[in-house]
């Protein structure tokens, strides 16, 4: 009789980072069959979930519902109730909705810390095994985990490391952040009370959405911008028309004006710009960029190779330069994006296990801007399209057009698709306006299939319906494409 062969053990998985490189990868490591560890110093979902993507779209989510409330009376919906009496001369006023800062932080950091929760306890399910605490390096196949709780270092032996830490809000030199006046983005939910002018620097993404979530519920908003524009890495129509928004609902847009610091006053904020000016406010929000936590990690002394940005540099499958250690998410440098984040986690582990993997690739990777309207995009820009000198179809045709929109008094917003010149394959597109971030998805298929514009026009769309406008775009660019 031949006896068994005994069954290898387990591979050992340890995954310092528990965001959403990180907990993606450990399902995906516990479904191969390898015993999982994942090692966080905040909590579960990182700071996406704690202090970036879920509660700063919770406070945009509300900040949408105010801009739908102002839009109400177009509508022929009235405001129901006795109005007050003035304090001066007696004259009465119209009454409003107001917003309550304190209520709606705390609802924030309720439904972020309940996500956060959620994220743990499927962990816990799928036998991953939590350690919290700060996790460095000690070479290339082993973790040392300074816990929380005061107990001694705790020592993980792996087959296989993947380091998924994201970064951190850059500051400046001359403005640090003290929490209460000059602040990041990870500190405004302990605001109490809505600033009465919110100076908010940088104008990129993360600028441009919390300058317009703080308008929408009634802040006074100044957006100090480096560049000509407001996000000036997206879409040159898209920008414009939100920085024409932004406009027409009062903020204030100060284009080519760099700050060079910020100091509090008696109460409030002095923001000093390159050129000597001074703004005055209430408060200050730095939004310039983030950089990568790499720092304390024991990844130099383990030989894995950074970038001059201080990134860990990664091949298409989440490799670093030294065997058996992987990188994903933020702290690569790769796309800032959450979704980017959990594919990067998900294949490094499965290549780690000896799963199949193909290679990541960005193409057909969609975006969105959670300003209101929102801005979605997906596949080449037109500015990319142009630097490759690809022949290409560009048509697009403004919401304002489409019987829907009428109907919920939507007038700001476009689609946009670009298409190759010769196939009619759909390379592009921008969709701008409400739930944008809902409406990219069949033009994110497209990209992806390398659908031409042909079927998505042959495609039935619900009458009437905002997808609508979609399909008449691909029509238009079928007529150009036999031109």
């Amino acid at each position: 009789m031949s006896t068994p062969a005994p069954e290898s053990p387990a591979a050992r998985v340890v995954i310092v980072g528990g965001g959403p490189g990180g907990y993606e990868a450990a399902l995906v490591g516990r479904r191969l069959g390898a015993d999982v560890t994942v090692v966080e110093a905040a909590g579960l979902g990182g700071a996406a979930v704690l202090t970036d993507v879920v509660p700063s779209k919770t406070l945009i989510a509300t900040a949408e519902w105010m801009t739908i409330a102002d839009r109400a009376p177009e509508l022929g919906i009235r405001l129901d109730g006795t109005p007050l009496s003035s304090a001066v001369g007696g004259t009465l006023e119209q009454l409003r909705h107001r917003i309550d800062l304190a209520a709606v932080n705390t609802r924030v950091k309720a439904l972020a810390a309940a996500q956060s929760a959620d994220i743990r306890a499927r962990l816990e399910r799928e036998g991953v095994k939590i350690v919290l605490g700060h996790g460095r390096l000690d070479g290339p196949s082993r973790v040392v985990v300074t816990r929380q709780d005061g107990v001694e270092d705790l020592t993980l032996e792996a087959d296989a490391v993947l380091v998924s830490t994201g970064a951190t809000p850059r500051t400046l030199d001359t403005a640090r952040p003290d929490g209460e006046r000059i602040l990041t983005w990870t500190q405004l939910y302990d605001l109490d009370t809505l600033p009465k002018r919110l100076i908010v620097v940088g104008s990129g993404v993360t600028g441009a959405e919390f300058a317009g979530a703080y308008t929408s519920l009634g802040a006074d908003v100044v957006l100090v911008s480096s560049r000509d524009r407001v996000l000036p890495g997206e879409d040159a129509d898209a920008a414009q028309l939100l920085e024409d928004v932004f406009k027409h609902r009062g903020m204030t847009v100060m284009s080519r004006s760099r700050a060079a610091g910020a100091q509090r006053t008696a109460d409030g904020v002095e923001v000093t710009l390159a050129d000597g000016r001074v703004i005055e406010g209430s408060h200050v929000l730095f939004a310039v960029g983030s950089i990568p936590t790499t720092a304390g990690l024991g990844l130099e002394e383990a030989g894995v190779r950074l970038t001059p940005s201080g990134h860990i540099e990664v091949d298409k499958v989440s490799r670093t330069n030294v065997r058996g250690i992987y990188a994903a998410g933020d702290v690569t440098g790769v796309l800032p994006l959450a979704s980017v984040a959990a594919m990067q986690g998900r294949l490094a582990m499965a290549h780690a296990l000896g799963d199949a993997v193909k290679p990541l690739s960005l193409r057909g990777v969609s975006a969105n801007i959670f300003t209101s309207p929102e801005i979605a995009t997906v596949g080449s820009s037109e500015a990319r399209l142009q630097e490759q000198g690809v022949k290409y179809s560009v048509s697009m045709l403004p919401l304002a057009r489409n019987p829907r929109a009428k109907m919920l008094g939507v007038r700001d917003g476009f689609i946009k698709i670009f298409a190759h010149a010769g196939t009619g394959t759909v390379l592009g597109a921008v969709v701008v306006g409400p739930r944008a971030s809902e409406s990219i998805y069949p033009l994110t298929l497209a990209v992806t299939h390398r659908l031409t514009t042909d079927q998505l026009a042959e495609t039935a769309t619900v009458y009437p319906s905002m997808s609508g406008t979609i399909a008449e775009v691909a029509r238009i660019l079928h007529h150009r494409i036999d031109d």
